[in-house]
């Protein structure tokens, strides 16, 4: 990646929330060092002492202003989400949805509403790594005209617990425990077993993170779900239950389990890079918002509970329906201010978005705000990230960071002398009005019994998996039961999965060397193709290949390749054995990217295995072929170059599936490019 930096897209300052950003925008390089007050320093590498060797001097208030700024500079991170990082689009509206909502954004198709994104895991802090199986989640703020909009969805349509009061116990037992901090980034341990095998309603939501779903390839190859159920409501005050999915435009796509943990050593920021240079090479990230629709009178009429977080609703019952397309467009210029400080809450809504009943929807509504409050401050919502584009005015004075310099001395309502300023807005000129709910029933804690049904969509989602994707899941469940060391805590996971597939349960016993469970699964027959990322769509866009070449190499063949590629929006890296150039037989020069050292085959999607020579060129040979292994172990495709050929060669124990060979092929670079939309060969042998 070349260039790195989102000023790059300048022209994408043109939305308002860019030219609002931009006011804070600071360039330091070409200016002199100053202290925070302004004042231009002669010295900055030195403390000042009583002579050289003399000690330090406490009227050094240049070290204690640097010091102290250094070493308060990193505010508490978040108790869950903390590992993350952002981006800055645009959301484009396709169609009207003025018929179920007023939501200014949905109004009119074309209509564009500047946005900036969160990706973040669950369980690790933000030290951890990108590749971890876990839960992600995704919040978007939108900068609306009507106040800031935040839409928080997980890549997976299903939570883990059913009312807000279990969700401390359920991060609690998911996260390392408190006398070693150990494990970091995973479940895979006795307290986060022992909570599923205790808490049955969490079974669904676990399948979900053991299959695919849970070790995504790319941030830009990831659905997720709003989980809860919200309302929209339109100017005749008509509400209708809704929830929210973004489906990305290029497919869902995952790693191996192998990959995945493997990569985490590699590279901890994969995601993060694979993000950053996509924007970086204008390959931008798109994401299609899709809702799904219940009127209020059909709200019973599902062997489901339509607000039960632990639920999904089957598109083949309730259709998506596309209504736009979010664009991320730049990169953000600061971590820190643009991600770290960005604060989300799902009680930030505009006029024709509502809340329904969701238990856990409820909860969430006091806890977001207390949480950024507490990690960032008082006044978080006028950091730059986090405020709206349109005006705001209300009788908050005071707190520690706060920027406005509010000049009127009238802070409260009602009032005379400021003629009853700032005043409330009728809801026909757009002042927001919750809708009227019905509500009925006693005090009670308890939970509706229409939750109960823990294994049926479990079940569901299962028998909706392809074969491939259940040996995925089957190899997630015994891994990660694998690394519990209470034999009970593996008995009762094992006990509780074979509500969901005997089969299933049974293999994962064995793995995991307990007793094969008693009974079996609940009767459902029922298969939703939307479940399976089998269908989902494939491209070679954006796709990495590595160049596997040295010396020597035939330079028309593999300059053509490499062009095809571009023209393609294939991304390659050049691979040899040291850094610098390698040269062909004709003289084409090309960049070597990475080495065989300081790359691997985990961090590539294909390889174009081209050989050549080396200074070294027994360990060249090496090094390529292992590579090759690698790769071909990962079900990925491998182009052969003509004078690549003896690294992968056909026998009784392979099939070559997905390997395409130039030699005497003149139709390689088709077929090429065809394996690598493909991306797997699950046929291989």
């Amino acid at each position: 990646m070349d260039k790195e930096s989102s000023r790059n897209h300048q022209s994408m300052s043109s939305d308002a929330k860019q030219r609002q950003l931009d006011q804070f925008r600071i360039q330091n390089t070409g200016n002199p060092m100053t202290t925070n007050q302004g004042k231009k320093l002669a010295n900055d590498s030195e403390t000042l002492k009583a002579g050289v060797r003399g000690p330090s001097l406490h009227q050094d208030w240049h070290y204690f202003e640097k010091m102290t700024h250094f070493v308060q500079e990193e505010e508490p991170e978040r108790v869950v989400h903390a590992r993350g990082y952002s981006a800055h689009g645009e959301f484009e509206c396709y169609q009207s949805m003025k018929h179920v909502t007023k939501a200014c954004f949905l109004q009119e198709p074309g209509k564009k509403t500047p946005l900036t994104i969160r990706f973040s895991t669950v369980q690790g802090p933000r030290g951890s790594y990108d590749t971890a199986r876990d839960l992600r989640c995704q919040g978007v703020k939108f900068y609306t005209e009507e106040g800031n909009y935040d839409l928080t969805t997980i890549a997976m349509p299903v939570l883990i617990n059913q009312d807000p009061m279990k969700f401390p116990d359920a991060m609690h037992a998911y996260q390392a425990k408190s006398d070693d901090d150990i494990p970091t980034a995973t479940g895979a341990h006795d307290r986060f077993w022992d909570y599923v095998a205790n808490n049955p309603e969490s079974i669904h939501m676990v399948t979900w993170i053991m299959s695919d779903r849970g070790i995504i390839r790319s941030y830009r190859m990831m659905e997720s779900w709003s989980i809860n159920t919200y309302l929209f409501v339109n100017e005749q005050g008509v509400a209708t239950f809704v929830r929210f999915v973004w489906k990305p435009v290029l497919g869902v796509h995952s790693l191996l389990q192998d990959e995945a943990m493997k990569i985490g050593g590699l590279d901890p920021d994969f995601h993060r890079k694979d993000l950053r240079e996509a924007i970086a090479k204008g390959f931008y990230p798109e994401y299609e918002l899709g809702v799904q629709l219940i009127p209020m009178e059909d709200e019973f009429n599902y062997d489901f509970d339509i607000l039960d977080p632990a639920k999904f609703w089957p598109e083949e019952l309730i259709p998506v329906q596309l209504v736009g397309k979010m664009t991320l467009n730049r990169n953000i210029d600061n971590y820190h201010t643009e991600s770290e400080q960005v604060a989300f809450n799902p009680a930030n809504v505009v006029p024709g978005i509502d809340f329904s009943n969701d238990p856990v929807l409820q909860g969430r509504l006091i806890a977001y705000h207390n949480a950024q409050v507490h990690r960032i401050g008082r006044n978080f919502q006028e950091l730059p990230i986090n405020k709206p584009i349109c005006p705001f005015h209300n009788n908050q004075r005071r707190g520690p960071m706060r920027f406005r310099i509010d000049v009127d001395q009238v802070n409260y309502h009602q009032n005379s002398l400021a003629n009853n300023t700032p005043y409330t807005t009728p809801p026909e000129e757009g002042g927001y009005e919750h809708y009227p709910k019905k509500v009925e029933g006693v005090v009670i804690r308890g939970r509706s019994e229409s939750f109960n049904d823990f294994f049926s969509q479990t079940r569901i989602f299962w028998n909706s998996l392809t074969p491939i994707e259940k040996q995925h899941t089957i190899d997630g469940f015994s891994y990660q039961l694998g690394k519990v060391r209470s034999a009970s805590v593996r008995q009762q996971n094992v006990d509780l999965l074979v509500n969901v597939d005997k089969e299933l349960a049974t293999i994962v016993a064995r793995n995991i060397g307990v007793n094969p469970p008693e009974g079996s699964h609940v009767p459902v027959s029922t298969v939703y193709p939307s479940l399976s990322q089998y269908r989902t769509p494939k491209y070679a866009l954006t796709q990495k290949v590595g160049i596997l070449v040295g010396d020597n190499f035939n330079d028309n063949e593999v300059i053509g390749v490499l062009n095809l590629l571009q023209d393609n929006g294939v991304f390659f890296l050049i691979i040899s054995d040291t850094l610098g150039t390698v040269t062909g037989a004709n003289g084409t020069k090309l960049k070597v990217d990475e080495t065989f050292i300081t790359t691997s085959p985990y961090l590539v999607d294909t390889l174009y295995v081209v050989g050549g020579n080396s200074n070294n060129q027994e360990k060249f040979n090496a090094d390529v072929t292992n590579f090759v292994h690698d790769a071909y172990m990962h079900y990925k495709p491998i182009g052969v170059a003509s004078t690549g050929q003896s690294f992968i060669q056909a026998s009784d124990k392979n099939n070559l599936a997905g390997v395409v060979f130039s030699a005497n092929n003149p139709n390689f670079g088709e077929q090429f490019l065809s394996a690598i939309t493909q991306q797997r060969f699950w046929n291989r042998t």
